[in-house]
Order: structure tokens, then C-alpha cells, then sequence
């Protein structure tokens, strides 16, 4: 989802050099992978009334802004603190739109889980039991997504939210452990109980499916 580290080291050095161009590359080089983050985490009816384009350049700009106390101490992944300022800006703009819309996003949600994202929820599905999906059920796969990105909405805000981070935008547990400011084994664990919660979610309602 975020581009190579190598290039991105390379322009963050010459950029405490005082390179503009460096930092005008740097900034133009993480544009899509920024839209691709605030297309999926902002919620639907709020995209509707703000255009992400415009999300995705408040964030460019206020990065740019303050890329020397970041420089002078990167205390995570360029992209990491990027994703930070754009994590923000997102909940930011769902605060806004629950205030002048009377709570019109159903879900008290800092952030929303992904919708319609079908090929990363049908993997999370195969991954946490039905393995037999195959390319040819094309309806089942289609269920299944839906019902996988269902059961995250039920879920505690710390649970989805690391579900979505390694699922849907595709974190390593070291990016995720270094977001969240956790060490990796916690982490991990924290991960471990949210995919065994959500199990848990799903077969429940394939027992009431059943019943």
C-alpha cells in the first residue's frame, strides 16, 4: 500500500538538507497510497459531503508543515506518521459530520471499517476458517466478504481497529507494534485475541443461520 522505503529514506535525507524538490517528491510520492487510506477509512455518508481529494491534500499540507520537528526526530516510519496525520484528519471530519448531521454515522466510530474492500475480506475469511472458498463461488465469496466486514462492525473499536490495520491496509505486526506504541509481542497478542473474537462472531452466526 505505501511505496518503497529506499526512495523515501533517500529524499527525507536530502530533505534536512533543505531541498525543496526532495520534499515536494516525497510528499507527491505517498499522494495515492494517502487516497487509497482516507477512501477506505472515511466513512461513506461522509464522503458524500467532503471530497477525499481535498482530505488527502489537508493532509499533504499540514505534513509538509511539520516535516522539521519530524525530521529532527522521527520517531516512526515516514509513512507511519503520515498515516498518523491522516488518521487525524479523518476523525476529525466524522466529529464534524456528526455534529452538523445529528450523529447521522451509525457507528460511534473514530474511524469506519472498509466496506466493499471484497478480495481483502474474502482472504481475512479464508484465514480464520472457511478455506474451502474457491475463485468459481463467486456469489459465496461475495457473502462471505460482507458478512466478515458485518462481524467487524460488531466488534470493540481496539479489536477491528487491528484487523483492519494488518487486513486492510496491510501492516506488518512491527508497523502496527510501532503505530499503536506497543512492543511486537503485545502486538501480536493483541491481534491473536481480536482474529479469535471474530471467529467467535462469525460462528454465532452461522449457529443462528443454522437454528
Amino acid at each position: 500500500m505505501w511505496p518503497e522505503s529506499d526512495q523515501t529514506l533517500e529524499l527525507l535525507d536530502k530533505a534536512r538538507t533543505g531541498d525543496d524538490v526532495a520534499v515536494n517528491q516525497l510528499m507527491e510520492r505517498h499522494r495515492d497510497s494517502l487516497r487509497h487510506l482516507i477512501r477506505m477509512r472515511l466513512d461513506q455518508k461522509i464522503r458524500r459531503r467532503i471530497d477525499v481529494s481535498d482530505v488527502v491534500q489537508d493532509v499533504l499540507i499540514e505534513a509538509n508543515r511539520r516535516l522539521n520537528v519530524y525530521l529532527e526526530n522521527p520517531a516512526m516510519s515516514f509513512h507511519l506518521w503520515l498515516r498518523q496525520i491522516a488518521r487525524d484528519r479523518i476523525i476529525d471530519a466524522h466529529r464534524r459530520h456528526r455534529a452538523s448531521a445529528r450523529r447521522s454515522v451509525d457507528k460511534e466510530r473514530s474511524m469506519s471499517v472498509p466496506q466493499g474492500y471484497d478480495h481483502s475480506s474474502i482472504r481475512l475469511a479464508s484465514q480464520i476458517g472457511d478455506t474451502d472458498l474457491t475463485p468459481a463461488a463467486a456469489a459465496l465469496q461475495k457473502e462471505m466478504a460482507r458478512r466478515v466486514e458485518t462481524a467487524i462492525t460488531q466488534m470493540d473499536e481496539h479489536d477491528s481497529e487491528i484487523i483492519i490495520m494488518r487486513h486492510y491496509e496491510n501492516l506488518s505486526n512491527q508497523e502496527i507494534a510501532e503505530s499503536l506504541e506497543l512492543t511486537e509481542p503485545a502486538a501480536s497478542m493483541r491481534y491473536l485475541r481480536a482474529i479469535r473474537r471474530l471467529r467467535s462472531l462469525m460462528e454465532q452466526e452461522d449457529s443462528s443461520i443454522a437454528d
